[in-house]
């Protein structure tokens, strides 16, 4: 079996457009003929998709490994952080939780972490010609370079060199770039084989003056200057940030943004939609009185989100909303939150205790540390349209209003809907991404379904790849791969 070269996308900061990077790399490479795989070492965030293999992945590396032609294993992400709380994440390792910790616990848990990070790094190089390695936030956070899996110690431990990416938009990447380097020790400033410049807006010539600077100040070579690529909005969001309101359709969805919104993909082929318009409602804001349809998305932290539903009046405004018609679906934890109770008697999401939910549905959620994890096939059982989705959480939901289930999985009853049909929930992420599914519950809606969505995402990664060819100087990213 080969042992694949590698390379390393570490970026300036957060969100400066590492996992995009990737993902266009991946489908370059893999149009160049290369067996190519992502990894990321470590990630945090609350958006996680279900491997092939079976545990849970951030969503992006699932994106990456869509890129590459593959389906997604736990050994691309072998640690992902869930936030559950402003202090304290439920630490996943090779797709199982292995338990929670407080930010400042995790330090002494990171030795036995890069045990499993360089287990699922060495199972990825086998048998590929390419991995292209995604950091996280940035190698100049030097205060955790002690025990780092996630950047350059993640890179030192097994000698993959490194490519600094800087985000021109946020401003200041003169400054991004050769800072890093001045905070780096030798050690890690020499695994660094150059840098790329992302989402220029405009004539990338114009920064030539910038881009000559970086080399100067650096000693560093430059890959490129990579413009704004303008289909972005068509591939799955990673961080909730990210999220946007959008669309001029005739039907109208609100989403209240969650605190700890989860698995938020649900939404990215509705906001394709032509016929849609979505607003996402942030903090301090009203649900809009206009909406057809309040979309109560997944969750990390059920229990306290729902306090937080409730800190924004939320609960009054939802209320409104079902007295003036509207409908209601709520989608794993949203679907809970619905319900008239959520049980907590082992203390998962914190005190052990009960907590009132909505009442909007007649059922009740009984939370258990088991945590189920698994692709699923169901069947929509209004239209008979076949869904491929998948669940992630922990909790079960049983109740009067479950006899009218909104699918069934292998022949069991899933979901739970109101007498009357305006409320409804379910356990089934994914479930929109299925163009025949998805259009017949639009026209349920009386709406009509336009969009292809896989072909759309698969479309915006070749456009993707095509984007960085013309830009960035692949032929030498590759080359500096070892």
């Amino acid at each position: 079996m080969s042992r694949a070269r590698s390379l390393m996308i570490q970026g300036t900061g957060s969100n400066v457009g590492k996992s995009m990077l990737v993902a266009g790399l991946c489908r370059a490479a893999r149009n160049r003929g290369l067996v190519v795989r992502p990894f990321k070492p470590q990630n945090m965030s609350n958006n996680a998709a279900v491997a092939a293999d079976g545990g849970e992945i951030g969503r992006a590396q699932a994106l990456q490994a869509l890129a590459c032609g593959v389906a997604a294993s736990v050994h691309m992400n072998p640690v992902l952080l869930k936030p559950e709380s402003e202090t304290g994440s439920a630490v996943i390792v090779q797709g199982k939780r292995l338990t929670t910790l407080r930010a400042r616990d995790y330090a002494a848990l990171k030795p036995q972490l890069m045990a499993a990070v360089g287990e699922s790094f060495a199972r990825l190089r086998q048998g590929a010609d390419l991995v292209l390695v995604e950091g996280a936030g940035s190698p100049a956070e030097i205060n955790l370079r002690a025990g780092d899996i996630a950047n350059m110690g993640f890179a030192a431990a097994h000698d993959v060199p490194v490519v600094l990416a800087g985000d021109i938009d946020r401003g200041g990447v003169i400054a991004q770039i050769v800072g890093t380097q001045a905070v780096l020790d030798a050690s890690d400033r020499a695994l660094i084989a150059g840098f790329l410049v992302n989402k220029f807006r405009g004539d990338p010539r114009l920064f030539d003056a910038g881009y000559a600077a970086i080399e100067a100040h650096t000693g560093w070579r430059g890959f490129g200057v990579l413009p704004w690529f303008p289909q972005a909005h068509a591939l799955p969001a990673e961080d909730a940030l990210d999220l946007r309101s959008g669309g001029a359709g005739g039907y109208h969805i609100a989403v209240p943004a969650l605190s700890r919104i989860a698995n938020f993909d649900d939404l990215d082929p509705l906001m394709a939609e032509p016929g849609l318009r979505i607003t996402m409602v942030r903090a301090g804001q009203p649900l809009p009185g206009d909406a057809d349809l309040v979309l109560i998305p997944g969750s990390k932290a059920t229990i306290a989100d729902l306090a937080y539903f409730r800190a924004q009046g939320w609960d009054v405004d939802l209320a409104a909303h079902i007295r003036r018609g509207g409908h209601v679906l709520g989608i794993c934890g949203g679907y809970q939150m619905l319900g008239r109770e959520i049980a907590d008697p082992e203390g998962v999401e914190g005190a052990p205790g009960a907590v009132a939910g909505l009442g909007l549905l007649d059922v009740r959620t009984t939370m258990h540390t088991a945590k189920r994890v698994s692709e699923v096939e169901a069947v929509h059982i209004a239209s008979g349209a076949r869904v491929q989705g998948y669940e992630i959480h922990i909790g079960q939901t049983t109740g009067a209003d479950c006899a009218r289930p909104v699918f069934t999985v292998g022949g069991v009853a899933e979901g739970a809907s109101s007498a009357n049909r305006q409320i409804a929930g379910s356990y089934l992420h994914g479930m929109f991404t299925q163009d025949a599914f998805r259009h017949a519950w639009l026209a349920a809606q009386g709406v009509a379904g336009a969009a292809e969505y896989g072909a759309g995402v698969e479309a915006a990664l070749e456009a993707l790849a095509a984007h960085i060819e013309a830009h960035l100087d692949v032929d030498a990213l590759l080359a500096a791969a070892s």
